[in-house]
């Protein structure tokens, strides 16, 4: 405590003496060495705990005795998560585009501990899912609660809160470019250039740190045996294809898993307990499921994949080269019930991993197809390696970081032109199937999240209720044009919505349209507001999204339309308003 009391003053005296943008290039990198910290504790703590349950001797030989620590971890990660976080608990990097876009880039300070903590037991005990998605959350944390503390305006605590994000993942790959990658095309959408230097060293600091501490057998990576060859851009563009589909069945099979646990969550343990133990048996015929599975897609890579079924209850098949790769085929399936019931029981853990996985296993299966039909002689390493772009890119909608991941973690960019193929088609893809990414789903068709439309973006922050203008005179169908020249006197408005007993609204009456009668007082009394009032060119629900009222805007040519609420007549909604409000937010919500 004293240490970081200690951290905490120098810190505090550094900022009122360096200017902003120096403080916040300083803030960068120690939210990134944090950032980085946090990840290379669970991936060590991750990996030490494979070791334990297997036995790496250039084969993956699976000890059975261990089929119990999955479902232990799932068990003791809820546990900690009722008991010790109270139940507060939040998992998926969508609640960071939530934060960022519905509580000015806040998030709890829980969340600095609390990932690390069930992530570690999740994913460490042998949950097939992965670190990344918590070491995420746990960055953004950091550089949120960072800001925090030391009073730093919305602006600056997510331009940190990105920081954290990019360190983590540098970290976690040892990749400094996907780590900035990832932060630009899944949560910080509009950034100007100045910002790009904090989230450069950040991303630098927290790879840096990685490659002090990590191990390289922690780290995913490969050496690349074979160079690119043109001649096989037909199969790329086929694996790029596939990739897109099962990006979709990925992403559509996860979430309609998981929606069967959220639908009982009053039986915690017993979900628990069904997910947990039909991960067992699953882990149990396909042993390579356990854990992250990093460990089996270089197994995949060193094209040994009948090391994957030694010690399992088909490794008398191990000569069969058709039902080897068969295997492969099934495990890459399966993969998805493995992580919906990994997270959907109650652990805790990511999808990034897991698609990392799944490309592996459908790049090696194509490949090595192909060969055994001996159509040509296909590089299976690197289709095993530019496979897992295309899931990334499928199901995290990043192709970018897709790209640049896989060729920072291949030490060069001799694939990049297959990288960018497949990427490209399999995003393409998913993008055409599924509008939103598997983990922003949710929110985004509720409105709630920023998505990359800068437009939709901050339409979604504005609230229709608070741009309700309620200073339009009210008149009723039954008075005269008489008490119509009346109201024209006393307002400043040009529009006056005519309601019955009920409040309910019948219709409108504009003022160029009458502007022409207005001084014939000899037609007072005898025509009535109900002969004046035209329909409105449109009506706004009280619970309407901007999004939705800006369309209604647009299609009628109105610059003001009524609102009702419960079918009762409340006001207008004007759109130099929201032009105004417009212009604010988009002033305020640009990163710098």
């Amino acid at each position: 405590m004293k240490f970081a009391q200690s951290i905490k003053v120098i810190v505090r005296w550094a900022q009122h003496r360096l200017t902003k943008k120096q403080f916040i290039l300083l803030s960068s990198v120690l939210v990134a060495v944090s950032s980085a910290l946090a990840a290379i504790v669970l991936k060590t703590f991750a990996h030490l705990i494979f070791v334990m349950a297997t036995t790496l001797d250039n084969s993956l030989k699976f000890k059975y005795f261990f089929l119990i620590l999955p479902l232990l971890g799932i068990l003791l990660t809820v546990v900690v998560i009722r008991k010790l976080l109270k139940g507060k608990f939040e998992k998926r990097i969508s609640q960071i585009l939530y934060s960022i876009a519905k509580r000015s880039s806040l998030i709890p300070k829980e969340q600095m501990y609390a990932q690390i903590i069930t992530s570690s037991l999740t994913v460490g005990l042998g949950g097939s899912a992965g670190l990344e998605s918590p070491i995420v959350i746990t960055g953004a944390a950091f550089g949120s609660n960072y800001a925090r503390t030391y009073r730093l305006s919305y602006k600056d605590r997510t331009l940190l809160l990105g920081c954290g994000v990019a360190a983590g993942i540098a970290a976690a790959f040892n990749a400094p470019v996907a780590g900035l990658l990832f932060t630009l095309e899944v949560l910080l959408v509009d950034v100007s250039i100045s910002a790009f230097i904090p989230l450069i060293i950040a991303a630098a600091t927290g790879a840096l740190i990685s490659k002090i501490i990590l191990r390289d057998n922690i780290l995913l990576s490969f050496q690349l045996q074979q160079p690119f060859n043109y001649h096989n851009v037909p199969f790329y563009i086929i694996l790029g294809i596939m990739a897109g589909f099962v990006s979709v069945y990925h992403a559509r099979t996860f979430v309609k898993l998981e929606s069967l646990f959220s639908k009982n969550k009053e039986a915690t343990y017993r979900n628990v307990f069904t997910g947990g133990l039909i991960l067992i048996a699953l882990i149990f015929v396909f042993p390579s499921l356990f854990g992250e599975g990093y460990e089996s897609i270089k197994v995949l890579s060193s094209q040994k994949p009948e090391v994957l079924l030694e010690n399992t209850l088909f490794s008398s098949f191990i000569q069969n080269e058709w039902f080897v790769l068969f295997f492969v085929g099934i495990v890459m399936l399966v993969k998805v019930f493995a992580t919906a019931m990994t997270i959907g029981s109650g652990g805790n853990g990511g999808n990034f991993a897991p698609s990392l996985f799944v490309g592996a296993y459908l790049g090696f299966f194509l490949s090595r197809f192909i060969n055994l039909l001996d159509l040509t002689k296909l590089p299976e390493t690197n289709f095993t390696i530019v496979g897992m772009a295309g899931l990334l890119s499928g199901i995290f909608y990043a192709p970018l970081t897709a790209i640049f991941l896989i060729a920072e973690i291949t030490g060069g960019y001799t694939l990049m032109i297959p990288l960018m193929i497949v990427s490209s088609l399999s995003f393409a893809i998913s993008k055409y199937f599924e509008p939103y990414s598997m983990d922003t789903k949710k929110l985004a068709e509720e409105g709630q999240i920023f998505t990359h439309d800068k437009d939709k973006n901050i339409l979604n922050t504005i609230k229709t209720s608070g741009l309700v203008e309620t200073d339009f005179l009210e008149i009723s169908a039954t008075d005269k044009l008489g008490d119509l020249v009346k109201h024209i006197s006393n307002s400043k408005r040009n529009i006056f919505p005519v309601t019955d007993s009920n409040k309910r609204l019948l219709g409108i009456i504009l003022l160029d349209s009458v502007r022409d009668i207005i001084f014939k007082h000899e037609l007072y009394d005898t025509i009535s507001v109900s002969e004046l009032m035209i329909n409105p060119p449109d009506i706004i629900l009280s619970n309407e999204t901007m999004e939705t009222v800006m369309k209604k805007f647009d299609e009628n040519g109105a610059w003001n339309l009524p609102v009702i609420d419960d079918e009762k007549y409340i006001g207008f909604i004007s759109k130099s308003s929201v032009f105004s409000i417009y212009r604010n937010k988009l002033i305020t919500s640009t990163i710098e």
